[in-house]
């Protein structure tokens, strides 16, 4: 009895290693986040004035996405899951210290991404369409419509006045 109780031991230690280990792997960058290109004509450029960029959450509060980016050629921010369209106020001031406000809209389809339970849940995003207001923004473009982990990616291609 004792010879075969040792085996039985070993391989029940072993099978409950086996079971702890998991070979889950969630993704170190998860996050979601569309990625603007500053362009002049056909040409990259860079931010010559200041841009402070806004939104407004369900219960009607302002949030600060980007604070007075200045030089930059790009910028990245963040993409509700919550609404069909995100709203975002785009606030330029120049070197005289005039600050004029556009609006930017941005229709999207909310894509539920699983991973494994043991990982965070996250949406991707397909972008269907843009518009803006155009006092300080010449225009906005889609460049690439899906918005998912990959951060390299160009989402949109804007050019100011």
């Amino acid at each position: 009895m004792k010879k075969t109780a040792l085996p039985v031991l070993l391989l029940s230690q072993l099978f409950v290693f086996i079971c702890a280990c998991s070979s889950i792997e969630c993704p170190v960058e998860n996050r979601v986040r569309t990625i603007y290109h500053v362009y002049r004509g056909e040409k990259l450029d860079t931010l010559h004035d200041t841009l402070t960029i806004w939104t407004r959450t369900v219960k009607c509060k302002d949030t600060l996405l980007l604070n007075k980016r200045t030089n930059s050629s790009s910028f990245e921010l963040p993409i509700s899951y919550q609404h069909p369209e995100d709203t975002l106020y785009f606030c330029i001031t120049d070197t005289t210290k005039v600050s004029t406000t556009d609006t930017v809209w941005i229709k999207k389809d909310d894509i539920p991404h699983f991973e494994s339970v043991d990982c965070t849940p996250t949406f991707f995003h397909q972008l269907t369409g843009v518009r803006s207001t155009h006092h300080r923004i010449d225009t906005i473009a889609i460049n690439h419509s899906q918005v998912d982990y990959e951060s390299s990616t160009e989402h949109f291609h804007i050019s100011f006045k």
